[in-house]
């Protein structure tokens, strides 16, 4: 027996089962509650209900009541209410939960219908799932090996369609594939606010197709690909690269801004070949924007670091740490941290500042925000550095303090973790009165300069967490392996805090944790291994005076889909 419900919940019966769901749940929500999957193809639980491809149909039923007394009809065989089952199947998406609902998902009608449904998409669709870029992630696929016949009575001539249309700079479409499910139309429409694609022409000959004059080219046009069941929409960057089922998926997060949009990095042999949004209804609900999804590029790009070096000669990894260790000693240092660092980084980061006495200052990056998922703080992990202490107030565009006081002769040594010091201001001159210590993935202007260069790890090859503008700190794992000879910058930073006279601290992230936690009073009761895939909100009440970049609060909203139309 199940329990009562509560009161804003209503109790249907799917395949013989009770189970209490919120009113105005749909039929597929409701059955994957209880692990049955109710096929569909048009459905999206992010996008409004249109039910155009019928393949979710089930037996629906309702409690049998006297017409004139309007009392229970009763079953004298077993004593219960009876249920008067509807002669035709209804479509799951665009049925909602009311109580006293009884469902049938997998009767010999409800399959039959979906074998009729299946036959007909399959009419003109090519046989191509050898060459096809969805294949191991196709629902038709899957469920035409569940409710396909297995052969064909379709003896006409396939209507061909186009192939390989640029629907815009990073979306090819293969129409001969499209089953006018409209995910991508509706998608374009309510949550890009670019409704820019659109069906043309009737029947078997209609067509995706973009607007005249138009092209998709919104920065969320790759979610069409994502949301695609079939492989009609395509990825121009990943077409053809590699088959899904020999990649493995990495839970990440988007470096681009303070969001920190869910990701999935999908890897092979080390070497990534896309990435895609995870689902975290909290944060990003299942989108994320394509500008975030080429950072991989950066892992092996030209003017990548690979090796260190002391006066612009490669050198020991260990002979570049004393080098370094050995500038920053020599007295009146100041550290550059970075709002790209992890939250154990800047809290080594924090140490090794503390044991120079030195100032500390982050570098602010600012863009347009788009309103949905690209804020207009452009670096993801600033609250990491308020939370753990590295710096108090919110960092400049500029770092015209550090350049008064290097003019004013203050300043001696800089150590600049991922900044680039040129980007912040400094111009060649002053970075030639100061001896840099340089930790960073990239060549650029201030490792030119740098006395010792320490290159470091890019965000997919190392493990760790940020801090979002919501203040909800989230991890991320390791994707790929570092370049050989490349440490992890924790085991850099570490090694350098303890060269300059700071406490021994593990560079081991789960043990580095329950340092941070002893020390860091708002992440007192977190560790990294406990913390949850959707991410822990903080207290975020010490700096909610703070005055954030305008434009940069979180305005995306998971949005409720739209009312069910049959």
């Amino acid at each position: 027996m199940i329990s009562a419900p509560k009161p804003d919940l209503v109790t249907v019966n799917i395949d013989g089962r009770d189970l209490a769901v919120p009113k105005g749940t749909n039929v597929i929500e409701a059955a994957r509650q209880l692990g049955i999957e109710v096929p569909h193809y048009c459905y999206h639980p992010k996008l409004s209900v249109v039910g155009n491809c019928r393949m979710c149909l089930v037996e629906m039923g309702l409690p049998a009541v006297d017409p004139a007394t309007k009392q229970p009809i009763i079953d004298a065989a077993t004593g219960k209410q009876k249920v008067n089952w509807m002669p035709r199947p209804q479509i799951g998406c665009a049925t909602n939960a009311m109580p006293g609902l009884h469902i049938r998902t997998n009767s010999p009608l409800a399959r039959e219908s979906r074998e009729g449904v299946t036959e007909f998409l399959l009419i003109n669709h090519p046989l191509d799932c050898p060459i096809c870029d969805q294949a191991g992630e196709c629902k038709l696929q899957e469920f035409s090996t569940a409710y396909g016949r297995g052969y064909s009575r379709f003896i006409e001539q396939k209507n061909v369609k186009p192939k390989r249309t640029v629907l815009g700079p990073r979306v090819t479409l293969d129409d001969e594939r499209c089953i006018l499910c409209s995910r991508c139309v509706r998608f374009c429409k309510e949550v890009a606010k670019d409704d820019v694609l659109g069906f043309v022409d009737r029947g078997s000959y209609s067509t995706l197709t973009c607007y005249p004059g138009r092209q998709l080219e919104n920065n969320y046009s790759l979610n069409t690909v994502d949301i695609c069941p079939v492989g009609a929409l395509t990825s121009t960057d990943f077409r053809f690269r590699m088959r899904v089922w020999f990649l493995k998926a990495t839970p990440g997060i988007d470096p681009e801004s303070s969001v920190g949009v869910n990701t999935e990095v999908w890897s092979r042999e080390g070497v990534i070949y896309r990435i895609t949004p995870r689902r975290n209804d909290e944060v990003n609900d299942t989108w994320m924007a394509d500008s975030g999804r080429l950072l991989y590029k950066q892992v092996r790009a030209e003017d990548r670091l690979l090796a260190p070096a002391i006066g612009g000669g490669a050198t020991a990894p260990e002979m570049a740490l004393k080098a370094a260790a050995d500038l920053l000693r020599s007295g009146a240092a100041y550290v550059v941290g970075s709002g790209r660092s992890t939250v154990e980084e800047q809290f080594l980061t924090r140490r090794l500042a503390a044991a120079l006495r030195a100032p500390v200052a982050l570098v602010s990056r600012t863009g347009a925000g788009d309103r949905l998922l690209v804020s207009a703080d452009r670096n993801p992990n600033v609250r990491g550095a308020l939370v753990t202490g590295l710096v108090s107030a919110l960092p400049a565009a500029r770092l015209d303090g550090l350049a008064a006081d290097i003019d004013a002769g203050r300043v001696r040594t800089v150590l600049a973790v991922g900044e680039d010091l040129a980007d912040a201001g400094l111009t060649p001159a002053q970075l030639a009165k100061v001896a840099v210590v340089y930790l960073g993935t990239h060549r650029n202007a201030t490792s030119a300069a740098a006395r010792v260069v320490i290159p470091t790890l890019t965000v997919f090859e190392k493990a760790g967490t940020f801090v979002n503008q919501q203040f909800r700190i989230q991890k991320f794992a390791r994707a790929v392996p570092g370049p050989q000879g490349v440490a992890d910058d924790l085991v850099t930073l570490a090694a350098l805090a303890t060269a300059l006279g700071g406490a021994v601290v593990p560079a081991d992230l789960n043990a580095l944790w329950q340092v941070i936690a002893a020390e860091v009073k708002p992440l007192a009761l977190v560790t990294h291994a406990n913390l949850p895939s959707t991410g822990l909100l903080l207290d975020a009440t010490p700096w909610a005076a703070l005055p954030f970049v305008e434009g940069e609060t979180l305005h995306f909203k998971p949005a409720a889909p739209a009312a069910a139309t049959a």
